[in-house]
């Protein structure tokens, strides 16, 4: 039996942060997929195919240790994860804040079905600050990115914020 993982997120962009934990997620599961979500009401800076892209290019590299598909994610995520059959919901955990909030979405999901479990993995220590908003902020600004993201990343947001 295939275990199916998934990782979902708005990734706005992807960051190594979320890297880090894709790659530690593969080796838990034979098949991450990576949701992609449309979120709006986080008003994106890239467009849902602009970010598809960028997470493909950024988790190429993980294949050799598990399927890794990633895929625009819309509507309810207990729907989406019934649809990818995933087994699991692997989510990273930075901070307290994000423990409070994601245990009251964890308590939701598992009534909407029982038979999906919600993986915790806790972000590395060096990670630990990076959040896709902060990013996106230091390089509208004119700091520097790059010990955030990937090369690749960074070129992309430096195009949508031209000093």
């Amino acid at each position: 039996m295939t275990r199916t993982g998934l990782f979902p997120g708005t990734f706005d962009p992807v960051t190594n942060g979320h890297t880090d934990l894709i790659g530690r997620a593969v080796k838990l599961v034979d098949r991450l997929v990576i949701g992609v979500a449309t979120n709006e009401d986080k008003k994106p800076l890239f467009s849902l195919e602009e970010r598809v892209e960028m997470v493909q290019q950024e988790t190429a590299k993980f294949t050799k240790h598990a399927e890794v598909v990633v895929k625009p994610m819309t509507g309810l995520l207990m729907h989406f994860a019934e649809e990818v059959e995933a087994h699991a919901i692997v989510r990273g955990l930075r901070a307290v804040s994000d423990f409070e909030y994601e245990f009251q979405m964890v308590g939701m999901n598992q009534r909407l079905n029982s038979d999906i479990e919600t993986m915790f993995l806790m972000a590395d220590p060096l990670h630990q600050p990076i959040a896709s908003r902060l990013v996106k902020e230091i390089c509208r600004l004119g700091g520097d990115i790059k010990p955030f993201v990937s090369p690749y990343v960074a070129i992309l947001l430096e195009k949508k914020y031209p000093k």
